[in-house]
């Protein structure tokens, strides 16, 4: 089974480029390496980082870390779903 993980974090106004930048260091940190991954900046100073991972549906995946709040607005989101496939 496939499982994606997305995790969205909001900037500072005026801070993307600095959140995008710790989002990609610290997803190349991660232990064990997802089967696929994507960042994207987003409008309104967002980042999303998309995960798909070869694993259970409940399984423990490893997690990016918060960034600090000199970063990010909110707290991370972390969404887990699995693929139903083509409709």
């Amino acid at each position: 089974m496939t499982v994606a993980l997305m995790w969205e974090a909001r900037a500072v106004p005026g801070r993307a480029a600095e959140l995008l930048a710790w989002t990609e260091e610290r997803a190349r940190e991660l232990t064990e390496r997802p089967l696929r991954r994507e960042t994207f900046r987003a409008p309104q100073d967002r980042v999303l980082v998309v995960t798909w991972w070869d694993a259970p549906y409940d399984a423990d995946l490893p997690e990016l870390p918060e960034p600090g709040d000199d970063l990010v607005a909110r707290p991370v989101h972390r969404w887990r779903f699995e693929s139903l496939g083509s409709v």
